[in-house]
């Protein structure tokens, strides 16, 4: 079985290759070699899953060597596969819901010539996102992570002959780099304090090893995943990143790059339970960032970007459980897992809105769609029903427990965690139940004259809503599926947490509240949130234009300022450094350089004058000199 594992690689990697150098002979094939090869690492992984499930519980772990990498000396680096649970769990994961993304695209991209192109970049991303996820070393695991990230610069930026979208897709890129820094420094960290970088040796030599350099290695693996899972304060970059083809939104935010971050942490779990400070900063970072990105969700008119800012909040909420160690790791995942779904279905979603509606994307020019896309409509509701935590939905089982598992904390740090948890399950209600109204329900805004639609945004003429054809609403019937039965099915006998537990680990913690008293303030958030939502969005007419609205929706419009933070404290202050640099540069270091030549110049000018070439000259220097001797010898003598 283990020989199987690179397979998983390979078939994408190798669609990669063919569409990206096959050139324009495979137009007309190309979507449907990359959809065929991406569903057969899906039906690789599947066959592995079961020979795990055929296994006892602590063996089933499955490691492939396939070269040496790297032999200097002391520093040696394998290309090392290891497949676990864990890393089991994303590659089902990966490949399940990226093969529907795939399938999805064949129709949503139908009328693009360069289709083929996209596609192999599809392929590459997954082929990066399981090299980083098969890794058995943090070395190779960078190399996987650099992919994911160049990978998604080229699909962000896949349309880039719009200049918000090459803007978009540079922004990412390069606010990744600032995360990927962490990651290279711990890296560093890690082979000087254990003299390797593979999982087994870094794990097993934790214990010898001082809390201050575990505290580093902890943050700055953390600040590698705020930059990969578009966390505070790396996640500006999230929000235009849906310049993108919609497909590509729903692969970064459901099943790849916004959730390496969280497989980081959880992969790196030994480090992190022997730093407790570094677990609390990643409990604040996804504490503050499931507020933030729920709070900017709440202001967006744009469909995707909305659920931009749901994803950040929902990945906020998965790094909390994170951070809270052996009592969260467990659901950290779950609810990646069940978050991948509903998040896939809602995004594949918004794309058949935007497909039926002109791509338009103002859901203030929406409305009333209900009646003309069902089941478009039907699969976005459930999964709308499963992200604000209905009852019995994937959303209830895997949220429910990350809000446990925060008062499980205990002390003060577990009633802020949870209180911050509770706060923004509230503001999820409120926000995709916004989505919804704006969508799908009330006036039909978008046609001509009737409001939204009068001013002549959209230049292609009055939409023509319809529902899209099946090859895009199959793949989102089957996420809906997942969305409603996935948290059930994972919760019924524990069965997710005894899959996972033998790599995690898992601790029930003391929570001061129990499970129920947990539910039942959970549902009050809920009804809260879809109630202020209804009074706001369902009873009253949606105005063409947003309303001006308070200080803090004003700046939820614009992402909460981090843009402005951004611009102010690194660009301003980049300018200012450097100049101040140059300045020190040319007062002091050229100043000190340039002086000592000068005055070393003008001393040699002055004694050159005394090689002036006249024997005379010389002979009165000669006498003189003569002179002085003997006045000092006659003068030392008398004394």
């Amino acid at each position: 079985m283990e020989n199987l594992i690179a397979l998983l690689i390979a078939a994408p990697l190798l669609g990669a290759a063919v569409l990206l150098v096959g050139g324009r002979r495979l137009d007309a094939v190309g979507h449907w070699i990359g959809t065929l090869l991406s569903t057969a690492s899906f039906v690789i992984g599947a066959v592995l899953f079961v020979g795990l499930l055929g296994r006892s519980a602590d063996d089933r772990t499955l490691i492939q060597h396939l070269y040496t990498w790297i032999p200097v000396e002391s520093f040696q680096a394998d290309v090392t596969f290891r497949l676990d649970q864990l890393s089991m769990t994303f590659v089902l994961l990966i490949t399940g819901v990226g093969s529907l993304i795939h399938l999805y695209s064949v129709g949503y991209m139908e009328h693009d010539e360069r289709r083929r192109r996209f596609f192999g970049y599809l392929n590459l991303f997954l082929a990066a996102m399981l090299l980083l996820v098969l890794a058995d070393n943090y070395l190779l695991l960078y190399v996987g992570w650099e992919g994911v990230g160049l990978a998604s610069y080229l699909l962000i930026g896949f349309w880039q002959h719009k200049p918000s979208a090459a803007t978009a897709a540079k922004k990412a890129f390069l606010v990744n780099r600032v995360g990927d820094m962490g990651l290279s420094i711990a890296i560093m960290l890690m082979f000087t304090t254990f003299g390797s970088f593979a999982f087994g040796p870094v794990f097993g030599h934790v214990g010898g090893t001082s809390e201050g350099r575990l505290t580093a290695i902890g943050l700055m693996l953390l600040l590698a995943a705020c930059g990969k899972s578009a966390q505070v304060p790396l996640q500006s970059w999230l929000g235009d990143a849906m310049e993108g083809p919609t497909p590509v939104s729903a692969l970064i935010h459901a099943a790849t790059m916004v959730t390496a971050g969280v497989y980081l942490i959880v992969r790196s779990s030994a480090i992190f339970n022997a730093a407790p400070d570094a677990q609390l900063v990643v409990t604040v970072v996804g504490g503050v960032t499931l507020l933030f990105g729920a709070i900017v969700g709440c202001a967006k008119d744009d469909i995707k970007k909305a659920l931009a800012g749901s994803t950040m909040s929902q990945i906020g909420y998965m790094v909390l459980a994170a951070g809270l160690g052996p009592i969260g790791y467990v659901f950290a995942i779950m609810h990646l897992v069940t978050h991948g779904f509903f998040k896939a279905g809602l995004f594949l979603g918004a794309g058949s809105v935007m497909h039926g509606m002109n791509d338009e994307v103002d859901m203030r020019r929406y409305g009333g769609l209900r009646k003309y896309m069902p089941i478009t409509f039907i699969t976005f509701g459930l999964g709308y029903l499963a992200i604000i935590g209905f009852p019995g939905l994937s959303g209830f089982f895997s949220k429910d427990k990350i809000i446990e598992a925060a008062f499980a904390k205990g002390g003060t740090e577990g009633w802020i965690l949870g209180g911050a948890a509770l706060v923004g399950a509230a503001l999820t209600a409120f926000y995709m139940t916004r989505v919804m109204l704006m969508t799908f329900f009330g006036e039909e805004r978008w046609r001509t004259g009737s409001g939204a639609a009068a001013d002549g945004h959209d230049g292609h003429g009055e939409p023509h809503p319809h529902e899209s054809p099946g090859i895009m609403t199959i793949p989102m019937m089957v996420l809906a599926v997942g969305s409603v039965f996935a948290g059930f099915f994972f919760n019924l006998g524990d069965r997710f947490l005894h899959w996972l537990e033998p790599v995690t680990g898992h601790s029930e913690g003391h929570s001061p509240v129990s499970a129920l008293t947990v539910t039942g303030a959970t549902m009050v958030c809920l009804v809260v949130g879809v109630a202020v939502a209804w009074a706001q969005y369902g009873r009253k007419p949606v105005p063409a234009a947003a309303p001006r609205g308070s200080l803090l929706t004003r700046a939820a419009r614009r992402d909460l300022l981090q843009d402005d933070f951004n611009h102010v404290v690194l660009v301003r202050g980049g300018e200012h450094l450097t100049r101040s640099l140059v300045y020190v540069d040319h007062t002091l270091v050229d100043g000190v350089v340039n002086g000592t030549a000068a005055s070393f110049g003008g001393l040699s000018g002055r004694l050159r004058r005394l090689q002036n070439g006249f024997a005379r000259s010389y002979a009165v220097s000669m006498f003189g000199g003569a002179a002085l001797l003997v006045a000092a010898t006659l003068l030392m003598r008398a004394v």
